[in-house]
């Protein structure tokens, strides 16, 4: 009865989303009432430690907001000043095979602007840009979708894993954030390495004038090429340097990588292949509205680019112990902001590493652009308003869906808490099955939510605890959670919709969300098959700890 109980503010939020189209923050504003409801009633948690939990939980969305705050802000400044523009314009000239085209700036253009700012905008500033190189609007839509997925566990500098750090309050456990690093970011390297070919061959099949998968093959040197270029750094940075930039660092070197070999024609087909005549094209192919073109810019491609370079500069310099600057920007006042024992509750300790925060580097390198790119006011106006806009949806999101997570996770007096009902309910699916299942619970929580960053939030206390139960290594089964969470965005409702609207092909988010099933499938599968055989093999999970 109780287990039933705990899944339906879960259910209702799925439902009311899926259903009845309700936006995230108001399915979880109902489900985190009807939460509050029944730990009154049938948890027996007192009132006032319910409304301790909201409250708590609520703070605990500060840094996730933070980081949003300033990914996003940067984001609409680069567009405002101008340097997005530039940045399209320097792609475009780099080689004119479409499959080449695919690889750079699909995949490896999409990974940086996700890991640098993440929440759906890969795919609205990429997708565009390859309209204009002459790609279909639909096959632009379903490559920059799909290849928004690799980057994302890392993605906004990390946010998806300091999310579920946070809920589990582990953000200063070294150990288990090194594991949880490494076992995310393997599954995401292998399957990194194939994804550019599996997408090559989905575009040459559905969009090519000869619908044959050998034009994709016939790329397969650098398609490989592509994926390793960002696979080894992605791993390695992973182990060796910190979880926050690893995607950031990993498609950096990756776009070096695939630009210079495709300007040497280093592993590029001999023959160059495009899309054939627009006027032969598929009517499905095309735009259902107009879109905007690619706004045009004299800015440099190296002053475009120097924010971005900043933000990366800064990440590392912040990030490894030995320079002592991490040290200094976590060790306390005035850099850290701390609340003990929230309302007289000795167990609700809350802190905020606000200097610490990739988010708050972000805004300030923002401000810097300001300055540098010589904006005036009427485009400073328009990028704060634009950020102001598009964040205030994702922040109550965030407020209502910690604090959903934060009651469902609270133990009452008997110590049991609705997420301990929960896992007790799916640790009698056993081990083998639940390992399975782990990742889809990922991907369910971004198709609905439209993030892998509330898709953590919700689900990654509910996978550790049944992980406990069914006596699995929690940071295998939170790193399955992790890596579903993010191939979750190319089915993703909310970024079919974004995309679809931005390249302009609004109408037909279904069919791309079916074609991009089949990806999402093969990436999950994947990732069960590989950890299958590192249980199967007896592999502990401090193999992490190499470094």
């Amino acid at each position: 009865m109780l287990a039933l109980l705990a899944f339906i503010p879960i259910l209702i939020t799925l439902i009311l989303m899926m259903f009845f189209n309700w936006p995230a923050k108001w399915s979880l504003l109902v489900s985190l009432g009807l939460s509050i409801v029944f730990g009154f009633f049938f948890w027996h948690i007192p009132i006032g430690e319910l409304f301790a939990g909201v409250v708590y939980g609520m703070m605990n969305s500060a840094d996730v907001l933070i980081i949003i705050t300033g990914a996003i802000l940067l984001m609409n400044t680069l567009k405002a000043s101008g340097a997005t523009a530039a940045i399209n314009r320097g792609f475009m000239n780099i080689c004119p095979d479409k499959r080449v085209q695919a690889c750079i700036i699909g995949f490896t253009f999409c990974s940086f602007i996700e890991a640098a700012a993440g929440f759906g905008t890969p795919a609205a500033l990429a997708g565009p840009l390859l309209v204009c190189l002459g790609f279909p609007p639909m096959a632009a839509a379903m490559i920059t979708l799909i290849f928004d997925s690799t980057a994302v566990s890392f993605g906004a500098v990390g946010t998806p894993v300091t999310a579920a750090l946070g809920a589990l309050g582990k953000s200063g456990d070294v150990a288990f954030t090194s594991q949880f690093a490494f076992w995310t970011a393997l599954p995401h390297a292998i399957v990194s390495i194939f994804l550019p070919l599996i997408v090559l061959m989905m575009t040459t099949k559905i969009f090519g004038k000869e619908k044959s998968f050998k034009p994709a093959l016939a790329a397969a040197p650098f398609a490989l090429f592509t994926g390793v270029s960002f696979a080894v750094p992605l791993l390695l940075i992973s182990i060796f340097i910190g979880y926050e930039f690893a995607s950031l660092l990993a498609s950096l070197f990756a776009i070096v990588a695939t630009v210079i070999a495709a300007k040497c024609k280093f592993l590029v087909p001999k023959t160059t292949w495009d899309f054939g005549n627009a006027d032969e094209w598929d009517k499905e192919w095309l735009a259902t509205s107009k879109v905007t073109p690619v706004a045009e810019s004299k800015m440099s491609l190296i002053k475009a680019w120097v924010p971005y370079l900043l933000i990366s500069l800064i990440l590392v310099i912040t990030r490894i112990p030995q320079l002592g600057v991490k040290n200094l920007l976590t060790s306390g006042a005035p850099f850290v902001v701390s609340v003990n024992n929230l309302f007289g509750i000795d167990k609700l300790d809350w802190s905020l590493k606000w200097a610490y925060l990739p988010g708050t580097f972000f805004i300030i390198v923002a401000l810097i652009t300001w300055f540098y790119h010589k904006m005036n006011k009427g485009e400073v106006v328009s990028a704060i308003k634009d950020t102001g806009k598009q964040i205030s949806g994702a922040a109550l999101a965030l407020l209502f869906g910690l604090a959903l997570v934060e009651i469902m996770k609270y133990k009452n007096g008997a110590g049991v808490s609705m997420m301990d009902e929960m896992a007790n309910a799916l640790a009698m699916v056993g081990q083998e099955l639940y390992v399975l299942i782990s990742p889809f619970i990922g991907v369910l929580g971004a198709f609905v939510s439209g993030s892998a960053t509330v898709s953590m939030n919700l689900f990654t206390n509910l996978q550790y605890e049944t992980a406990s139960a069914l006596d699995l290594p929690t940071v295998f089964i939170i790193s399955m959670q992790c890596v579903g969470a993010a191939v979750g965005n190319m089915v993703c409702i909310n970024n079919a919709v974004a995309a679809s609207a931005t390249i302009g092909v609004t109408g037909r988010e279904g069919k791309l969300i079916k074609r991009n099933a089949i990806p999402m499938l093969i990436y999950t599968l994947i990732t069960v098959a590989i950890f299958y055989i590192v249980l199967a093999l007896g592999i502990e999970p401090n193999i992490a700890l190499l470094k």
